[in-house]
């Protein structure tokens, strides 16, 4: 039975903790919102949730009975795992929406068992002066009768430090960094505490890298004695031992929030045994389907351009015949694997900086959406492999997939890993390796290498 359970609001996120917690030696599932974590029955759950908003975006997702199936499945994966992990697509929701599927995924994860809590936002801390790190930190501490908590966004294995209360993007500040210019989330400041105070109820506090190198004992005596005691303390850390420090710090904590670099500090039950397997799901094509338009999914695509086949999503052309749009992004990619089966094709929906200048409002959910539809219909005409980027993509792409547990594979980059996700779409079940890729993670190379780690 689970213990600790973690909520992500993005499915990029929920993958990156879950290989953290694996590595650290937790038996760890992913599931798609939380009508996954109790096969389906999940208390005080009210409403869809997440998962099926998402699905409602794309415009197709998976049919009833594969919902109904998966879910199934699910139900036993997580009474075997030691923690669980809910994959929400919450980051940039509306903010009640966000919270309420916030609340549901805690509600689900207390009926299965777990004890302790982990909110899991992004390194970056993507989020708007209203949310919504800080108003779902606010309604799970209050749902859980707690005061205060943590904030640690730093991962220094992705080059994410925070020193006196600044949040670094390798070794630049986050609102000096291409962050700034986040078509969701733009970052126009760097420092943590002043991104979180107008977004919660609760005063905000910092606690100095000087404290934690003091040690875990201190560090714990410093956030006890935390004035007032609600504060949300955000907590410097530059390396992993820092992060480690934190760890030990606030086991006491029913609740903790940041990046997944502070799993680190944590050890599973199963430190010996917790392996994630390697081996590739059945399927003869792979694919790359990149929604995301950061500066490295931007280097990742002009790489991938110069040596893979691709295809750039014309998006005036989905606006007005998007069934025959979609049609010929498929064979165009049928046609690649005639040529080559090795080659995975590379679709895409942005090159250039320009490419965000005078977008269309519905830019991004037409883009989620045709990704999405593009995923379930090459899984059809067998793909078994799918490396998609970016969180908002991700999500669509996981949700049309009828996917609604992952198990987590081999690892690719810090940040990245595969996974195998069982759905149901079409009517009928599959069985397929997805890497769900941050739009800021990974190397320029990831996607010509990251096949390699299959076997």
């Amino acid at each position: 039975m689970p213990t600790l359970g973690a909520i992500a609001d993005d499915f990029t996120g929920a993958t990156d903790l879950a290989t953290m917690l694996v590595s650290r030696g937790y038996r760890t599932v992913v599931t798609v919102g939380p009508d996954g974590v109790t096969g389906g029955v999940t208390g005080g759950v009210t409403g869809e949730g997440a998962s099926e908003r998402a699905g409602e975006r794309v415009g197709e997702g998976a049919d009833e009975g594969g919902r109904a199936g998966a879910d199934a499945s699910a139900g036993g994966a997580v009474t075997e795992a030691d923690a669980v992990v809910v994959a929400l697509k919450s980051r940039t929701a509306p903010v009640d929406e966000a919270v309420g599927d916030s609340l549901a995924a805690l509600r689900a994860l207390r009926a299965a068992g777990c004890e302790r809590f982990y909110f899991k936002y992004c390194s970056t801390f993507d989020s708007t002066p209203r949310g919504n790190i800080g108003p779902v930190t606010d309604a799970l501490l209050d749902a859980l009768g707690e005061r205060g908590t943590i904030v640690v966004p730093s991962f220094p294995a992705t080059g994410r430090t925070v020193r006196d209360g600044e949040l670094f993007v390798h070794g630049e500040p986050l609102d000096q960094s291409p962050m700034r210019h986040h078509p969701l989330t733009p970052m126009t400041d760097s420092h943590v505490d002043r991104l979180l105070t107008p977004q919660t109820g609760h005063p905000v506090r910092v606690v100095g890298l000087a404290t934690v190198r003091a040690g875990a004992d201190v560090l714990r005596q410093a956030l006890d004695a935390a004035d007032p005691a609600d504060a949300l303390v955000v907590v410097d850390a530059v390396t992993d031992d820092d992060l480690r420090v934190i760890s030990a710090a606030t086991t006491h904590l029913p609740l903790v929030t940041g990046a997944a670099g502070l799993a680190l500090g944590l050890t599973g039950p199963h430190p010996d045994t917790a392996r994630a397997p390697s081996a590739s799901a059945p399927g003869d094509f792979g694919a790359v389907l990149s929604g995301s338009a950061s500066s490295a999914t931007r280097a990742q695509v002009a790489h991938g351009r110069e040596r893979l086949p691709h295809r750039k999503l014309d998006l005036t052309a989905l606006r007005t015949e998007f069934e025959a749009t979609l049609a010929e992004l498929v064979a165009f990619a049928r046609d690649c694997w005639r040529r080559d089966p090795a080659l995975p094709p590379l679709i895409y929906a942005v090159d250039d900086l320009k490419d965000l200048e005078g977008a269309a409002p519905d830019a991004a959910f037409l883009v989620e959406r045709t990704l999405a539809a593009c995923a379930r219909e090459l899984v059809a005409a067998g793909a078994g492999r799918l490396l998609v980027a970016g969180g908002e993509t991700s999500g669509a792409v996981v949700t049309a997939l009828g996917v609604r547990t992952l198990s987590i594979g081999a690892p690719i980059a810090p940040g990245v890993t595969w996974a195998r996700a069982e759905g149901q779409a079409h009517g009928k079940s599959h069985t397929v390796d997805v890497a769900l890729k941050s739009g800021n993670f990974g190397s320029q190379e990831i996607f010509t290498e990251a096949w390699s780690a299959l076997v």
